[in-house]
């Protein structure tokens, strides 16, 4: 399989975790896969129960986390994704949270309301039934996926991830 990757971006307490997770756990039976976590406050801790980045990394899936001052990942600076894709080797399926500047195809992440700022570099926004999708006009170049559905959500990314 060739190398893709897709971003996902939104709100604190959206749901991005907890959907990347879930994408991973079903990927990872066929697949592997890479994660990276923009960590823009510089706080993630991988030993931390409960939090995103010991979320991520109980997945067994391969975790880097960027911050504006360090790599965790055997690096103490930040990395290029060129670079992150080199040092995380063999992977079929890379999900990026957060890191809205990276070239990738994005998935933005909504619960109770959406925030149409996100549509300026989004391709996809995935919304479970707390969101009253008619209140909002879409884009028509943005995909409405379910939140609670992680195989949809990773047949958009098949269809329309980035190929490294």
């Amino acid at each position: 399989m060739k190398k893709i990757a897709v971003a996902f971006t939104g709100p604190s307490n959206s749901g991005k975790t907890t959907l990347i997770t879930k994408i991973a756990d079903i990927l990872l039976e066929t697949a592997q896969v890479a994660i990276i976590k923009h960590d823009p406050k510089d706080k993630a801790s991988f030993d931390t129960k409960g939090k995103d980045s010991y979320k991520f990394s109980q997945t067994g899936a391969e975790t880097v986390v960027v911050s504006p001052t360090r790599t965790t990942y055997f690096s103490q600076k930040s990395r290029t994704l060129d670079e992150l894709v080199q040092m995380l080797g063999d992977f079929d399926f890379l999900l990026v949270e957060g890191l809205k500047t990276l070239p990738l195809p994005r998935i933005a992440i909504f619960r109770e309301r959406i925030d149409e700022s996100y549509f300026a570099y989004s391709q996809a926004i995935a919304i479970d039934k707390s969101v009253d999708i008619h209140q909002y006009t879409i884009p028509a170049h943005i995909t409405v996926l379910d939140l609670n559905n992680p195989y949809a959500v990773i047949e958009w990314i098949k269809k329309y991830a980035k190929q490294l």
